[in-house]
C-alpha cells in the first residue's frame, strides 16, 4: 500500500531548560495518551536527574486517570486497568512505577474519552459515541448513567460530541460537549461557538459559546477547562456562565491536570482539514506561530507557561494527561516485548521474578493476534476471501454513516475507494472535511461512498465504490442518496462529482445519477487534454 513506502519521522522531544531539575524538585512524574501514533507515554527523570521518556504501544489510547499505584486508560473496544508492580522502595531498570496491563473491560467501539473512578470505586466514562456517560458492566457492553437534557436516544451517532467529565468531591459534576444538538453529528457544524457546559446534577447548562471544550476538571474551588477551538485554558464564572480565558496555548489544547498552584495542558497540532476555520487558527496566524504538539506548565497564579515539553516527527496530537505523584521514573509493560511473559510476582517473593527466556512452544496454525497492539491495517485486499459466491442476501444489508475520516486513516480502506484517493491526494491535498456513508452485508463492508466538503460549502463525492458481487443492485444509488441527504443536513448549497468517462461509468454512475435526477454533464478539459465529466446538482434543499 501508498502508506508502506513512506518513512515515519523520528520522534524529537525538546524540553524547556530545568524541566527535569523542576519534576525532581515537586516529586513527580507525569503520563499522557496519543491516540493519533497509539502510544502511552510516561515522563519523569534518571538517577542522574536528566529526563525520561518511555513509551508503549495501545490500541487508540485516549482518556487516562491515575488513584494510587494504579492507571486506568481507555482504548479503542476497551478500558484498560493497569497496576504498579514494585514495592515501595523497589526498582526495576531504574524505573521506581511499572505499570502492568492486568484487567481489560470490553466495551465495543464506543469511541471513549474521559474515564475516571468515582469515591464510590465505581469505574465511570464518557461515551462519545452514544452521547452519555456509562459505567462499566459484566454484563453489558456499557450501561447509561446520564445523558444530556437535549438528547433524545442513544445511538451510535456523536450527536453532541460529549467528551469530558468532572468529578466534584468524587462524585459526577461537570460535563463538556462541542454542541447542543440532537442529529447525527451535529456538532461538526457548531466547532466554533456550539461548545457547552452541563451541570450533571441539575440537567442544566451552565456556560455556552464556547469552542469545542474538552478536559474539565474541578480544582480549587473552581470549574477549569480547555477550550481548544480558540487555544484556551481557563475557568468557568457561574455567576455570568462565561469562560474566562487565563494563559493562550500555541495549539489545540486537550487533556488537563493539576499539582499545587499549576496546571499541565496537553497541545496538538491542528489536524488541518477537519477543523478549518477555528478562532485558534486566525490567533497564530497573527502571532505568526504554528501549532504546536507537547505539554505546557502553566502558573495558576500568573497564567505564564513555566515549562514546556515539546514533540516533534510522528507524534502530533495528545489526548489526556495525568500527575503521578511520588514518582520519579514510571514505565509500563506493553505487549511488544517479552517482559509482559517473564516478570512475575506473587506472594512472598520479595519483589518482582524474572523467568527464564521462553522456548518457542509447539502450537497449531498462526500465531494469535495480541491484545492492544495496533493493527497496521484492518481492512487487507482479501475481498474474495471474506465476499460470498453465491447469490447475494440483502436481508441484513445496512447503511451507516462514517465520521472522523482523514486521508490518514483511508489508506487502510483505500481498496474500497474508487478511483483511489490515496492516488488523488498524491496530486491533491484534501481541502475540506471528509464523510461517508458505508453499506454493510452480516458484518461484511459491501460498499463505500465518499465525499468532501469545501469551506465555500459545496460538497464533491470523492469515492462510490461497491463489491462485484453486490453490483446492479441498487446499493450505489443509495449510497449517493444517502451521501445528498448528509451534505444537506451540513448546509451545503450543491453536490458535484467529476469523473474521467469509461465504459465502467458509463454502465454504472452515469443512469446512476439520472435516477437520482443529477443535471446532464458538463465537459471540462484539463491541461493534458483529458476530458472530464462534471455532474452539479445544484441549490440542495436544507434539512432541519
Amino acid at each position: 500500500m501508498i502508506a508502506a513506502q513512506k518513512s515515519t519521522p523520528a520522534l524529537q522531544v525538546v524540553s524547556s531548560e530545568g524541566l527535569a531539575e523542576w519534576l525532581q524538585l515537586q516529586q513527580l512524574s507525569l503520563a499522557f495518551t496519543t491516540y493519533q501514533t497509539n502510544r502511552l507515554f510516561c515522563v519523569g527523570t534518571t538517577l542522574a536527574g536528566r529526563l525520561a521518556l518511555h513509551e508503549r504501544l495501545f490500541d487508540k489510547p485516549m482518556g487516562l486517570f491515575a488513584e494510587g499505584d494504579r492507571l486506568y486508560m481507555s482504548s479503542r473496544y476497551q478500558v484498560w486497568q493497569f497496576d504498579n508492580l514494585l514495592e515501595k522502595g523497589e526498582m526495576h531498570q531504574e524505573c521506581d512505577r511499572l505499570y502492568a496491563p492486568k484487567t481489560a473491560h470490553t466495551t465495543g467501539d464506543l469511541n471513549v474519552h474521559d474515564v475516571v473512578k468515582t469515591a464510590a470505586g465505581e469505574l465511570l466514562f464518557v461515551n462519545t459515541d452514544f452521547s452519555c456517560l456509562a459505567r462499566i458492566s459484566d454484563r453489558y457492553s456499557f450501561e447509561p448513567v446520564w445523558q444530556p437534557p437535549f438528547i433524545t436516544k442513544l445511538v451510535a451517532e456523536d450527536r453532541c460530541h460529549l467528551n469530558g467529565l468532572a468529578l466534584r468531591d468524587g462524585e459526577p459534576a461537570f460535563m463538556t460537549a462541542c454542541s447542543s444538538t440532537d442529529q447525527a453529528a451535529g456538532w461538526r457544524n457548531h466547532r466554533c461557538d456550539g461548545g457547552v457546559v452541563l451541570n450533571v446534577q441539575s440537567n442544566e447548562i451552565v456556560a455556552s459559546g464556547l469552542s469545542m471544550p474538552h478536559s474539565p476538571r474541578w480544582y480549587q474551588g473552581k470549574l477549569w477547562l480547555l477550550n481548544a477551538g480558540s487555544g484556551d485554558f481557563g475557568y468557568v464564572d457561574f455567576e455570568k456562565g462565561q469562560f474566562v480565558p487565563v494563559a493562550f496555548c500555541p495549539g489545540f489544547v486537550r487533556g488537563l491536570t493539576f499539582w499545587k498552584n499549576f496546571a499541565f495542558v496537553g497541545l496538538s497540532k491542528l489536524r488541518s482539514r477537519p477543523f478549518i476555520g477555528l478562532t485558534l487558527e486566525e490567533r497564530l496566524a497573527e502571532k505568526g506561530e504554528a501549532a504546536k504538539c507537547g505539554l505546557s506548565v502553566i502558573d495558576l497564579n500568573t497564567g505564564a507557561v513555566v515549562h514546556q515539553l515539546t514533540l516533534e516527527g510522528v507524534v502530533e496530537e495528545l489526548f489526556d494527561v495525568v500527575v503521578l505523584p511520588g514518582v520519579r521514573q514510571p514505565q509500563a509493560l506493553g505487549f511488544q516485548s517479552d517482559e509482559i511473559e517473564r516478570l512475575v510476582t506473587f506472594p512472598g517473593a520479595a519483589g518482582l521474578v524474572m523467568t527464564k527466556p521462553t522456548v518457542k512452544r509447539p502450537g497449531v496454525g498462526a500465531a494469535a493476534p495480541i491484545a492492544g497492539i495496533p493493527m497496521e491495517a484492518v481492512l487487507e485486499k482479501q475481498t474474495a476471501n471474506t465476499m460470498p459466491q453465491k447469490t447475494p442476501n440483502l436481508a441484513s444489508l445496512k447503511f451507516q454513516q462514517v465520521h472522523h475520516l482523514t486521508a490518514s486513516n483511508l489508506v487502510e480502506y483505500d481498496h474500497f475507494t474508487f478511483p483511489s484517493l490515496q492516488q488523488r491526494w498524491l496530486k491533491q491535498p484534501q481541502q475540506g472535511e471528509l464523510f461517508g456513508i458505508s453499506a454493510v452485508v452480516e458484518g461484511n463492508m459491501v460498499g463505500f461512498a465518499i465525499a468532501e466538503k469545501s469551506p465555500d460549502r459545496s460538497a464533491e463525492i470523492l469515492s462510490l465504490f461497491v463489491a462485484p458481487e453486490y453490483r446492479q443492485l441498487g446499493i450505489g444509488t443509495r449510497l449517493v442518496a444517502y451521501l445528498e441527504k448528509e451534505s444537506q443536513k451540513a448546509d451545503c448549497t450543491q453536490m458535484s462529482v467529476t469523473y474521467l468517462p469509461t465504459e465502467l461509468t458509463a454502465v454504472g454512475l452515469e443512469p446512476l445519477l439520472n435516477k437520482l435526477n443529477w443535471p446532464a454533464p458538463i465537459f471540462s478539459v484539463e491541461g493534458t487534454g483529458k476530458a472530464y465529466k462534471v455532474f452539479v446538482k445544484p441549490q440542495l434543499s436544507v434539512a432541519k
